[in-house]
C-alpha cells in the first residue's frame, strides 16, 4: 500500500502537547482516566446488552456495534497520546502513521453508515411498528452491520493509500496529536490541489450519503410523531430517538466541520479542539448518553450493580 522509495520521509514527529511539558503529568492522568472510563463504559454497555434477554432487539444490536466502535476508536489514538506525553521519543514510522490513519478512517466511516442504519431502525419501529419484527429480522440486521463494517474497510483503505502515495520530502513534523488527514496533507510536497478535491469528494460521499439517509428517516419519524394524538404517546415515541439524535449531532457536527473544509481554512487551534472532541470526548460520552436517556438500559445496569453488590 505504501512504498518508502516514493518519499524521503521515513518517520514523522508528533508534537502533540510539546508546548505544555510542564503539564504533561496532569494531562497524562486526565487522558488515562478518560481512556479507562471510555473502555469501561462502552464494554459495560456491550456486556449488559448481550446478557440481558430483554435487550436483544435490533436497536440494541446496533448499539453494541456502536459501543465497540467507540472503544476501538479511542484505542487508536489515546495509547499513543499517553505514550508521547511521558516519552522523549515522539516519532512514529511512516507505515505506523499510515496504519493509524487507516484505523481512524475505517472506524469513523463505519460509524457514519452505522448511525444511518440506526436511524432507519428507529424509522421502522415508529412508522411501521406492526411490521417491525418482520422487516428488522436478525438476518437483515447482520447484513446491515456487515455492510457498514465492509464499507468502512474499503473506503478507508482507498483514502489511506491515496494520501500516502503522495510525495513527502520534508518537513516531517505533525503539529497535532495523531496522524489525521488535514495535518498529513499539509506535509505533502508539491501541489496537492487535485488530491484535496478528490479526498473532499470522498468525504462528501462518506458523510453526506449517510446523513441524507438519516435525515430522510427522521423526516418520516417526525411526521408520524406529529400525527400521534396523545402527548404521552408523542413523548414516548420521541424518547426512543433522543439518544440517537444526540449521537448523530455530535458525530456529524464535528466530522463535517473537520473534513469538509479546504486546506487553506485549517486552523491549528480549531483542529486540535475538534480532534480532542471527536477522538477523546465523544467516545466517552456515548455510553452516558445511551444509559441516562434509556430506561431499559438504566434498569438493566442497576440490576447488574445490585446483584454484584
Amino acid at each position: 500500500m505504501m512504498k518508502e522509495n516514493q518519499t524521503h520521509v521515513t518517520e514523522f514527529l508528533i508534537l502533540g502537547f510539546s508546548n505544555l511539558t510542564h503539564m504533561r503529568f496532569v494531562l497524562f492522568t486526565v487522558f488515562l482516566l478518560v481512556y479507562m472510563v471510555t473502555l469501561l463504559g462502552n464494554m459495560l454497555v456491550i456486556v449488559i446488552l448481550q446478557l440481558k434477554p430483554g435487550l436483544n432487539t435490533p436497536m440494541y444490536f446496533f448499539l453494541r456495534n456502536l459501543s465497540f466502535l467507540e472503544a476501538s476508536f479511542s484505542s487508536v489514538t489515546l495509547p499513543k497520546m499517553l505514550f508521547n506525553l511521558l516519552s522523549k521519543d515522539k516519532t512514529i514510522s511512516f507505515r505506523g502513521c499510515a496504519t493509524q490513519m487507516f484505523f481512524l478512517l475505517f472506524l469513523g466511516t463505519t460509524e457514519c453508515f452505522l448511525l444511518a442504519v440506526m436511524a432507519y431502525d428507529r424509522y421502522v419501529a415508529i412508522c411501521r411498528p406492526l411490521h417491525y419484527t418482520i422487516l428488522m429480522n436478525p438476518k437483515l440486521c447482520n447484513q446491515l452491520a456487515t455492510a457498514c463494517w465492509a464499507s468502512g474497510v474499503l473506503l478507508s483503505l482507498g483514502q489511506t493509500s491515496f494520501i500516502f502515495s503522495l510525495s513527502f520530502c520534508g518537513p516531517n513534523i505533525i503539529n497535532h496529536f495523531f496522524c489525521d488527514v488535514p495535518p498529513i496533507l499539509k506535509l505533502a510536497c508539491g501541489d496537492t490541489f487535485f488530491n484535496e478535491i478528490a479526498l473532499f469528494a470522498v468525504c462528501v460521499f462518506i458523510l453526506l450519503i449517510p446523513f441524507l439517509l438519516t435525515l430522510m428517516s427522521y423526516s418520516g419519524i417526525i411526521n408520524t410523531i406529529l400525527h400521534i394524538r396523545s402527548a404521552a404517546g408523542r413523548q414516548k415515541a420521541f424518547s426512543t430517538c433522543a439518544s440517537h439524535l444526540t449521537s448523530v449531532s455530535l458525530f456529524y457536527g464535528t466530522a463535517s466541520f473537520m473534513y469538509l473544509r479546504p486546506k487553506s481554512s485549517y486552523s491549528l487551534d480549531t483542529d486540535r479542539l475538534l480532534a480532542l472532541f471527536y477522538s477523546v470526548v465523544t467516545p466517552m460520552l456515548n455510553p452516558v448518553i445511551y444509559t441516562l436517556r434509556n430506561k431499559e438500559v438504566k434498569k438493566a445496569l442497576a440490576n447488574t450493580i445490585t446483584r454484584k453488590s
